[in-house]
């Protein structure tokens, strides 16, 4: 059994033993032809929570780019984000636990959802749901990924290439403009970081500060 294969049923274990304090979410990506291959993104009701990743074995892009490193860290999400998925999570809690549409539609990835609640538990596991506020759901949690690991990649970045800061924060500006990314918030850190240091390109510096204001608003 792969680490991750352990690693998801220790989180699995983890938030059944929440669960007894209040309701748990939690998401599972899995795409062996992605980097990164496995994600795990786990929220409680006030927006707190816990994003773990491993990069899998998905050959290197060419050109080779920095990636992410495997994550294992503490996140916060908005409130409002938080209540908008356990809305959802709570108002199919009930329902059928087939959300796949089985349609022939490319592979975009497993995604699968879990709730756990005081009316107990409920799973989703899909490529492409019939259910379009599952499927919305799915989408914006996966922005919301896409966030956490653009944020290591800058940190990254700001250790070994400061250079390529400069492309990174251009594609972060238009991802977060088109949906691609959301919750800028969960890096608010490195924006910061970011936007404080004279060392790094001006623009490098006006961009966080934009995506800042915008992660405030």
């Amino acid at each position: 059994m792969n680490r991750w294969v352990l690693g998801a049923a220790a989180a699995l274990c983890a938030m059944r033993a929440g669960a007894a304090t209040g309701p748990i979410f939690q998401a599972d990506f899995s795409n062996p032809a992605a980097s990164p291959a496995h994600w795990t993104l786990t929220l409680k009701p006030d927006g707190t929570g816990h994003f773990r990743s491993e990069r899998g074995n998905a050959p290197s892009s060419d050109p080779p780019v920095l990636e992410a490193p495997d994550l294992d860290r503490d996140v916060k999400v908005s409130e409002e984000f938080a209540r908008h998925v356990f809305h959802e999570a709570h108002e199919h809690s009930g329902q059928s636990k087939d959300c796949e549409s089985h349609m022939k539609v490319a592979f975009q990835g497993w995604k699968k959802l879990t709730y756990l609640g005081p009316e107990g538990e409920w799973t989703c596991e899909f490529n492409y749901s019939r259910d379009r506020q599952i499927q919305e759901l799915g989408e914006s949690l996966l922005a919301v990924a896409s966030t956490i690991l653009e944020g290591a990649r800058l940190e990254a970045l700001l250790l070994h290439d400061r250079l390529g800061l400069d492309r990174e924060m251009e594609f972060i500006s238009e991802a977060s403009g088109d949906g691609r990314m959301a919750e800028l918030g969960v890096i608010r850190g490195v924006l910061k970081r970011l936007a404080d240091d004279d060392e790094v390109m001006e623009r490098v510096r006006k961009r966080a500060g934009l995506l800042l204001a915008k992660a405030d608003r």
